[in-house]
């Protein structure tokens, strides 16, 4: 793979746990902040231009505590966001897995939101029953197709899968529920600074399906565990045919490819162009990039000690790949004396020719 020039600049600061970023098409960046170890007082936000953040769409839907769950219909306020995603169509999606502390999923609380951009208003909300979000699950990361007719979700949790939902009909189905490329791989050791990342009660690092990414022409979805190294697709055709019923599980099982190994890896992201993926590497504090059109593995784009944890990913108008990191392991999860609340970051790199 010829060599590809990168630049890191830091865009912001936050003073709780990042995960989501999301860049829109006229520029406008939202991010997420899930409420794992804290109540975090925003759960989906608006960057501004000063470094200041605004709850989005509004303080109203951004209102449920812990503290409030009995006050507020989890239905109708953000829970525990993990995901936003801009479409390039007006729209941000707002994925809601509804479980603080990656537990106990709220009753009513999982859905996939939408709000218009061009009038910061909620116009669609999809609720998943515990069919499409069983307790255990913990939905993780989203992808809209295309033509805006479906959204591809993975299942992180204790009951790894895919979720697709037909956004028309707000319709939800779980594909490949306890399939081996769903869930972590028994062979495989998450560390973080040359060491197994481990609980306080030993358990190590069990996500399941995590990061996502959609083909260009949305043909082919690409998923992999980030407590696993090898990256997986399948036809979107397949996963939609699965909702009607006219593929079972073993022939949608039967279609799943191995496209090769990333290493332990957070968020995925394909391009534009539709030629490169760019994947996280949280044990090296990196990003790495694989070229889609070539084939063969990953490189290494950019290394640097500050990429502490780097989880998703967005790319910009401009070209310039958004990249959050959200510290996981210097989380409480992992270090009891941690703060509840996080400093975490937001970073852009700038993509050069090729060498």
């Amino acid at each position: 793979m010829p060599q590809i020039q990168a630049r890191l600049s830091l865009v912001a600061r936050f003073e709780h746990q990042v995960t989501g970023i999301t860049v829109a098409e006229n520029g406008r960046i939202f991010v997420c902040f899930p409420r794992w170890t804290e109540d975090s007082p925003v759960s989906v936000a608006e960057l501004l231009k000063d470094g200041s953040i605004r709850p989005y769409p509004d303080e109203g839907w951004n209102a449920w505590r812990n503290a409030r769950k009995d006050e507020l219909p989890a239905g109708e306020h953000l829970v525990c966001v993990q995901s936003v995603v801009a479409d390039g169509r007006g729209s941000l999606w707002i994925l809601d897995p509804a479980a603080p502390a990656q537990s106990y999923v709220v009753p009513g609380g999982p859905k996939l939101v939408r709000i218009d951009l061009a009038t910061d208003r909620v116009t669609q909300v999809i609720s998943f029953d515990e069919t499409a979000a069983p307790q255990g699950s913990y939905l993780n990361d989203v992808r809209i197709a295309p033509d805006g007719r479906h959204a591809y979700i993975t299942d992180s949790g204790a009951r790894g899968a895919l979720v697709v939902v037909d956004l028309d009909g707000g319709r939800a189905w779980r594909v490949l529920d306890g399939h081996p490329s769903t869930q972590p791989e028994k062979d495989v050791q998450v560390r973080a600074d040359g060491k197994v990342l481990r609980r306080p009660d030993g358990r190590g690092v069990e996500f399941a399906a995590d990061g996502i990414a959609l083909s260009t022409e949305g043909r082919h979805l690409y998923w992999q565990a980030i407590k696993g190294r090898t990256l997986y697709r399948i036809p979107t055709a397949t996963l939609i045919e699965a909702g009607s019923g006219s593929e079972g599980a073993r022939e949608v099982a039967g279609r799943v490819e191995k496209v090769g190994e990333n290493g332990v890896a957070d968020g995925l992201l394909i391009d534009r162009a539709g030629t490169r993926m760019y994947v996280t590497a949280p044990e090296e504090n990196a990003l790495r990039v694989r070229d889609l059109a070539a084939g063969g593995g990953t490189e290494i784009l950019i290394r640097d000690e500050r990429l502490r944890w780097p989880d998703t990913l967005s790319e910009g108008p401009d070209g310039a790949i958004y990249l959050t990191t959200s510290h996981i392991q210097d989380s409480a999860f992992f270090k009891p004396d941690a703060p509840a609340s996080l400093p975490t970051q937001l970073w852009r790199i700038e993509i050069g020719d090729e060498a």
